[in-house]
């Protein structure tokens, strides 16, 4: 039988040693395992980790921070879990969580592991009517929210749900500091099973209605062992991930994978992204491990990297794949390299580039221990190029979520011999995987298929590019074309002058079959709350030719310009 405690130690052991890692690692058994309670509380106790800050949260704006140990937390969400329990929240219930980085944030996550609550997972960003369709179909009974949400809940009819407001009390609402009078003890109602319900995401929704994910209370804090293998944490790290609450990279690297290392969770609260005053932060509060995403790694390599002095041993992306360049940036300013990294609000960290292993451009690294990753085709059958499946049965993954949950509470997504990502990657001699696209953005043009990622590697490449999405645009003979919309820099012009140079841009480095044919030089591009840029809109503004709409930008053409050379085939 193997241990959660025994399993963390393998991988901190073999955290360099690929091979033997995956080799050898086992999943802890799922036996009855709360982990706050058992892993977390423990920390408290240990005494080379109690006084250990677990939470560093620096505010840029109000220029302070906040610090708390691993045994201050485990005291205060002791006192959260008798708070909502002497609300009458139970065991099974479910929570809504709409709190921005504030410690209240990771004082209820705790608190409702202990109680055995489900939570919900919310930004602040929501809108009051997304915030309904959480409440309906989340079957919330509770929500612990912050003081500027409390006026989008006035039409939702939430009285009959528990509401607890992050500072003061008001029409309706309990106060949440009314939970430090509650005992520092916390006695559990019982044990904690494996496949209890802990966790239910909303996804994204980049291409649909957004999809309940339900997770466990092993799938999560078991399952991202693997997240913390990747990112290279020890016991004693300053972690730095930027993500927004609400989503599930911030509880992947913000909460689990760093508590699992015995880490400092860092979080810098800024009133815009500052990328200058982030990176002199990192440097001044001595950040060992940084994760971040594409966004934000652009934006850090506008600024002299250089120039600031940094103490940083791990540094990863995620999200979408990083460019060559940006890598290559860093890599000459600091000596370190950005390991890419891939998994889903469905997983945990499922393949990635570990510390010490041989790193392929393009690539995001290879399947992490304790994930069968196959490459599938759309017969289940193994391929070069396919869909990211994994392997259940026997095989099965602790990190991967329980499924997704219908209306009527049945699940549905995570059964059968397959789990199936819908992202589609390349699969080379070594095993090492590169990104191609979701399955369903994959578009065909004269026969050949088109990866929009692909494409837009080449767009960002360009000095005047700072997003790109690229998506099907109809076409008579070809079935469709390649268009791109693009978000220029900031200063640049929306002109002919600067369509022709991307272009010019585009036909050094990219074959005819797969040129963009089209550009829409826009002012916005659409964008889920989590940042993510939906094609789908786009896909369907060029499907139905809308000129009206206010995403429209200004479109220019090949053929607008006589003077781009031409192939064979075009003449």
């Amino acid at each position: 039988m193997t241990t959660f405690q025994e399993a963390r130690a393998f991988l901190l052991h073999n955290r360099t040693d690929y091979e033997t890692a995956v080799r050898d690692f086992r999943w802890p058994d799922p036996v009855p395992f709360n982990w706050a309670l058992d892993w977390f509380d423990k920390l408290a106790k240990d005494a080379e980790a109690k006084d250990r800050p677990a939470l560093w949260i620096v505010d840029a704006a109000q220029d302070k921070q906040t610090k708390l140990s691993f045994g201050a937390l485990s005291k205060r969400s002791n006192q959260v879990a008798n708070f909502l329990r002497a609300q009458g929240l139970k065991r099974g219930d479910h929570l809504l969580l709409l709190l921005g980085n504030v410690v209240p944030l990771w004082e209820t996550m705790l608190a409702a592991m202990k109680l055995g609550v489900v939570v919900i997972p919310a930004t602040t960003l929501l809108t009051a009517d997304e915030l309904r369709d959480r409440l309906d179909r989340g079957k919330a009974k509770a929500v612990v929210a912050a003081q500027d949400q409390v006026a989008k809940f006035a039409s939702l009819g939430a009285e009959n749900i528990v509401r607890i407001v992050v500072g003061a009390a008001s029409d309706g609402w309990l106060a949440y500091g009314e939970a430090a009078k509650a005992p520092g003890s916390f006695a559990a109602d019982g044990s904690t099973n494996a496949d209890d319900p802990m966790l239910l995401y909303f996804t994204s929704g980049t291409t649909a209605k957004p999809k309940l994910v339900l997770h466990s209370q092993r799938s999560y804090p078991v399952g991202h062992l693997s997240t913390m293998y990747w990112i290279g944490l020890m016991p004693g790290d300053v972690h730095l991930n930027i993500s927004s609450p609400g989503w599930a990279k911030h509880a992947w690297s913000c909460f689990f994978a760093p508590w699992n290392a015995g880490a400092t969770v860092f979080v810098v609260n800024q009133p815009r992204f500052d990328a200058k005053g982030l990176l002199a932060t990192i440097g001044r509060c001595g950040v060992t491990t940084l994760c971040a995403p594409p966004t934000v790694w652009r934006l850090f390599i506008q600024e002299n990297l250089a120039s600031f002095k940094v103490s940083l041993r791990e540094v990863c992306g995620a999200g979408e794949p990083l460019n060559p360049e940006v890598i290559d940036q860093v890599q000459a300013a600091w000596g370190l390299t950005i390991r890419d990294g891939y998994g889903q609000t469905e997983t945990t960290a499922l393949a990635g580039n570990s510390p010490g292993q041989k790193i392929k451009v393009g690539s995001m690294g290879r399947p992490l221990p304790g994930y069968r990753v196959q490459v599938s085709d759309a017969d289940g059958h193994p391929a070069k190029e396919g869909e990211v499946a994994l392997l259940l049965g026997a095989d099965r993954p602790a990190g991967l979520m329980q499924g997704y949950q219908g209306d009527d509470g049945k699940l549905s997504g995570a059964e059968g011999a397959l789990y199936r990502s819908g992202d589609v990657v390349f699969s080379d001699d070594d095993g090492y995987l590169t990104f191609v696209g979701r399955s369903d953005d994959v578009f065909k043009s004269s026969d050949y298929r088109i990866s929009p990622f692909e494409l837009e590697s080449v767009l960002l490449e360009h000095e005047l590019v700072a997003e790109a999405a690229v998506v099907p645009s109809p076409d008579p003979i070809r079935l469709a074309i390649p268009k791109a919309f693009v978000l220029l820099t900031s200063g640049a012009d929306r002109t002919p002058e600067t369509a022709l140079s991307i272009f010019r841009h585009l036909h050094t480095r990219l074959a005819p079959f797969k040129r963009i044919r089209r550009l829409e030089i826009v002012t916005e591009l659409p964008k889920t709350i989590s940042g993510k840029i939906r094609r789908v809109q786009l896909r369907r503004l060029e499907r139905d030719d809308d000129r009206n709409d206010p995403l429209r930008g200004r479109e220019f053409r090949e053929e607008d310009f006589p003077e781009l050379p031409k192939t064979r085939s075009e003449t």
